[in-house]
């Protein structure tokens, strides 16, 4: 059997990577912050400006949040068993998030660019198969496919799993990063199939490794560099449409999170954390904030909120480039904070509702087949994982 680059054992809790989530989800909060803030110049208009340009930087700076969140969550979960329990939680936490501040958002008048309507209550009732969070359909989409993509990166060789992750890329990466053109299939990276592609490289790495990717150094190279890229393509194609007329369907291609340069600068950024060694009571506090992260997306992307908050925050007195500098990082402060609150008040009142619970037989029988069958998962991953020795 050739040799793995790290352990499939059971996964620990990696306060570096568990850092890097929580940069990812201000990076996210500054993506929303800049678009949904219309904070953003029109790529098609006149005068850029200095304040433009900056706005746009950030924009590309901030561009790999999601592949990170994805590649993290793929490094993880290929060398995790299927767990129905987990499976769940997860999508009670997104259904109470979604109900919740949703009908609190209409009910208190907040709610704004969204018609309080019979899909806008389907959306809060339904929130994955009505995609109220993209990021979550897509990943609860692949959390049902885990059983059978997770255990194929696990039974490939290095060969194998080589060739599977550059045909998918070339097919649903590669190809439209170099296509003057706009593909009919192309979702940009807001679906399952690209965060599948997103699972196969970062299973890779975790597997195999990337050599390129144990230095610091060459990771944060290829972070900013792609960053760096990613805003010179987006200007010039911008300088080609102000001036032909041209390419109007393609001013925000580089920005696509399935454009090659955005995943290049996630993995880069990926390196640069993996690389870290987070020790003591630092350790100890990221550890316990990062579970809480995703409340920060679950709350200010809600549909209640989604186009409200960036109002109160003050985006619409920005003009200048200290001011958009400086409030854009009393946002990402301000929400994250607010995220991360939140989610611990959730995980309260879900402890105390399980300890209610409990006293009931059949929410005790219910719980104790869902531990049947995790459990069922765990030992066929350790059986063959055992075969493969």
């Amino acid at each position: 059997m050739e040799r793995e680059a790290v352990s499939e054992g059971q996964n620990k809790r990696m306060a570096n990577l568990e850092l890097l989530r929580c940069v990812a989800m201000m990076m996210v909060v500054v993506l929303h912050f800049l678009g949904k803030g219309g904070l953003l110049p029109e790529l098609a208009g006149e005068g850029m400006g200095a304040y433009g340009v900056t706005a746009w930087a950030l924009e590309t700076l901030s561009i790999a949040a999601v592949n990170v969140y994805m590649f993290i969550s793929g490094y993880f979960l290929s060398s995790s068993a299927f767990k129905l329990s987990r499976l769940l939680q997860l999508y009670l936490q997104v259904w109470v998030y979604s109900v919740a501040f949703g009908l609190l958002g209409a009910f208190t008048g907040v709610l704004s660019e969204t018609a309080f309507d019979t899909h806008y209550i389907l959306t809060l009732i339904f929130p994955v198969t009505m995609g109220h969070y993209w990021f979550m359909t897509a990943y609860v989409f692949l959390y049902l496919l885990l059983p059978f993509v997770g255990m194929a990166v696990r039974q490939m060789t290095k060969r194998q799993l080589q060739t599977a992750v550059v045909l998918l890329f070339l097919v649903f990466c590669i190809a439209k990063s170099i296509l003057p053109v706009r593909l009919e299939m192309d979702a940009q990276g807001y679906d399952c199939l690209w965060y599948l592609c997103v699972f196969a490289a970062a299973a890779y790495v975790r597997r195999f490794g990337v050599g390129f990717l144990d230095s610091k150094g060459r990771s944060f190279l290829l972070y900013i560099g792609s960053c760096g890229l990613i805003l010179a393509g987006t200007l010039g194609l911008r300088a080609v449409y102000l001036r032909t007329g041209s390419l109007g369907r393609m001013l925000g291609m580089f920005l696509d999170y399935n454009h090659i340069l955005p995943f290049l600068a996630a993995a880069g950024l990926f390196g640069v954390f993996k690389g870290m060694h987070i020790k003591g009571r630092m350790a100890g506090i990221i550890n316990r904030v990062a579970p809480c992260t995703l409340g920060v997306y679950l709350l200010h992307e809600n549909l209640g909120l989604r186009y409200s908050w960036q109002k109160w925050l003050g985006a619409e007195r920005i003009s200048t480039v200290p001011g958009l500098l400086m409030g854009t990082l009393g946002a990402v402060a301000a929400v994250f904070a607010c995220g991360i609150l939140a989610d611990i008040v959730r995980r309260w009142i879900f402890g105390l509702l399980n300890k209610v619970f409990s006293n009931i037989k059949l929410y005790r029988r219910i719980v104790e087949g869902i531990a049947k069958i995790d459990s069922d998962f765990a030992l066929k991953q350790t059986q063959d994982k055992e075969g493969r020795a």
